[in-house]
């Protein structure tokens, strides 16, 4: 199994989902600590509200003598009581600190009507030590110590008898951003079976027919046959197979329709040309005769050619994997067409072997007749294989270079069968290289000649390396 590209539909929805997860999992956190925070200085502001009331209980009952006394046993590290003939809050915060003057109020009763004053307000202080912590507590404690955090500091001021005030200051530090160890647990499980479940979904019913229509495609463009693809996935997947199907059906129709009659019509002309030719023998004079003859032969091969031409387009050729140095050369040793063969990478490609060496013969011919002979070599250019056939003949008009792929298309003026051809190689070249996903560009050579560059491309992953196979000329 090929390891998924990051461009893959597979990738990126890996990619998506992890990230989702990540993002998902981080603000649930966040959410979470800040509750907890919210939580903490809750109940830390009514622990510290009770104690206050406990205290001003302990004042109004006790004999003023021992309000000192009283004050310095209810102070802590994280709370501090005092006596004072003025309040320390001046301005209290009636909109965020009314729950702490209710919890005050009833704690202390009912009837309890003087002045309570609350003031809360955020500030980055370093942490308080605290006592008669465990040694392994104590030691954590003292690493977040050195760093200062936020904490909210609460002022309280209560009015007691005799005019006296006790204020309470306090400090409620935000608990330490803690990542429980379940959290990391319950996060990777659910990552592992969305990604399982995602994986199964997108390689069986979503990746799966995708590929199989993009090689259907693949093979269809090269002209090769193709069976219905099989329906599955998802609707919309469903929907794209069956329409795939369809076009492939009416175009595989349409083709064969239109060659099929193109090879009726020119299967159909041999007999009025044999009836032709047979009365054109019976003509007395010597010189109509002989040109009425020569016209029919001609007609004649251009309707051979014309047959070979649709039966050429109608064939359903297995395609096969060839090493193409291996095939050149076999080509290249045919007495009827030869050609020198130049070196090239060594590697396998996919072709319809006897319809593409038709289409080089052609190409050999031609080269061979106009140019004095051909040269033919191979390279890849990206994933395109490249077969160039060179001569050094006087060329093409540039006008002209790509009118010569018309059918029956002669550049000899002549219009001699035997000087010109009947026009259908270079047609018939072309509609094998295109049947094979590719195409056929002709241009001059700057030192002289004709270059016909044949361009196939390869199927992902085609072996290639850099030896090189040469045969000289």
């Amino acid at each position: 199994m090929t390891r998924p590209r990051i461009g893959s539909l597979r990738a990126q929805l890996v990619i998506l989902i992890l990230g989702a997860l990540v993002v998902a999992q981080s603000v649930s956190l966040w959410l979470f600590a800040d509750e907890r925070s919210l939580a903490v200085r809750a109940a830390l502001g009514f622990e510290a509200a009770g104690r206050a009331a406990n205290v001003v209980r302990l004042l109004e009952e006790a004999p003023p003598d021992l309000s000192a006394s009283i004050v310095r046993a209810a102070n802590s590290p994280l709370v501090r009581f005092d006596l004072a003939p003025a309040p320390s809050v001046n301005a209290p915060d009636h909109h965020h600190a009314a729950y702490i003057e209710t919890r005050v109020r009833a704690l202390l009763s009912d009837g309890f009507s003087r002045d309570i004053r609350v003031n809360l307000r955020e500030t980055a202080v370093p942490l308080h030590p605290i006592p008669n912590l465990s040694p392994q507590m104590d030691q954590m404690h003292r690493e977040m110590m050195r760093g200062r955090m936020q904490a909210v500091e609460m002022t309280l001021s209560i009015a007691l008898t005799g005019g006296q005030w006790l204020n309470v200051d306090t400090r409620f530090e935000r608990p330490p951003l803690q990542w429980p160890l379940a959290s990391f647990l319950a996060f990777g499980l659910t990552a592992a079976l969305i990604l399982v479940a995602a994986f199964w979904f997108v390689m069986t019913r979503l990746t799966g027919p995708l590929r199989d229509v993009s090689r259907a495609a693949e093979d269809l463009g090269r002209g090769d046959a193709v069976e219905p693809l099989p329906v599955a996935g998802p609707d919309e997947v469903r929907d794209l197979t069956r329409a795939f199907n369809r076009m492939q059906e009416r175009l595989t129709r349409f083709v064969a329709d239109r060659t099929r009659i193109l090879a009726a019509v020119s299967h159909d002309l041999r007999s009025p040309l044999t009836a032709m030719r047979f009365n054109a023998e019976l003509v007395e004079d010597e010189e109509t005769r002989e040109s009425l003859i020569a016209s029919i032969d001609e007609m004649q091969v251009m309707a051979e050619a014309t047959l070979n031409f649709a039966e050429g387009l109608v064939g359903r050729e297995a395609s096969e994997v060839v090493d193409l140095p291996d095939w050149l050369e076999k080509l290249a040793d045919d007495k009827a067409t030869p050609f020198a063969l130049t070196g090239g990478p060594r590697m396998t490609v996919r072709i319809r072997s006897l319809a593409l060496r038709r289409a080089v013969r052609n190409l050999v011919e031609n080269a061979t007749r106009y140019g004095g002979g051909a040269t033919v070599g191979w390279h890849r250019v990206g994933n395109n294989l490249v077969i160039e056939i060179t001569d050094h003949g006087p060329g093409i008009p540039e006008v002209e270079l790509e009118e010569v792929f018309a059918p029956f298309h002669r550049l000899e003026a002549s219009r001699s069968l035997e000087t010109g051809g009947h026009g259908l190689g270079l047609a018939i070249a072309r509609a094998i290289v295109r049947g094979h996903g590719g195409d056929i560009q002709l241009e001059n050579r700057a030192e002289g000649g004709l270059k016909a560059s044949l361009f196939f491309p390869l199927s992902e992953g085609a072996p290639i390396n850099d030896q090189t196979k040469q045969k000289e000329p």
